[in-house]
């Protein structure tokens, strides 16, 4: 029995059509149609794009795209790991991302209004704390520090820098 790309190369060739001609007319890349022909699912990055792509082939050559669909789901399912979707980003999933795909699950009108308390809440408690440091009857914050007072720690010698006696003075320019 013929695999799924060799009936859609056969029934390319039969029709007397050249890849870039199949490209044109079903607006998939000729490097997706040349994958489908060789069977390299790997190529694509999810059953659902190879299965589309494939009936959309099979429909372009007047092929049994249902056929040839059903014969693809086989020929996937025989595949290693293709019954699953891959990884997008072909790295181990962390803490954010699981938080993230929960996230993801709470409806809009539930997630909402509990990002707009929580908004609020931080809000109010900023501006409570803004309250009490501004207010004139608070408390100095820092109450044993008198204003612009510096002392050089002992034994540090004082910096001196020395200006240079020969500088050149510049000439202010004339106003025009």
């Amino acid at each position: 029995m013929s695999t799924v790309g060799e009936r859609l190369r056969q029934g390319r060739e039969e029709r007397g059509l050249g890849i870039s001609e199949v490209a044109n007319a079903t607006n998939i890349k000729s490097d997706y149609i040349e994958a489908m022909e060789g069977g390299d699912w790997e190529a694509f990055g999810a059953p659902v794009y190879i299965k589309g792509f494939v009936r959309t082939y099979a429909t372009h050559l007047k092929l049994d795209a249902p056929g040839i669909v059903a014969a693809l789901q086989e020929e996937l399912a025989a595949g290693p790991g293709k019954g699953e979707p891959p990884s997008l980003s072909g790295t181990r999933r962390g803490v954010l991302d699981w938080v993230m795909l929960q996230a993801s699950k709470v409806p809009l009108p539930v997630l909402f209004p509990v990002m707009t308390g929580v908004a609020v809440l931080g809000a109010l408690y900023m501006g409570a704390r803004i309250w009490t440091a501004t207010h004139p009857g608070a408390k100095e914050p820092r109450p044993a520090l008198s204003p612009g007072l510096y002392q050089r720690p002992r034994g540090v010698a004082p910096v001196v820098v020395p200006l240079p006696t020969n500088a050149p003075v510049a000439e202010p320019r004339p106003r025009r």
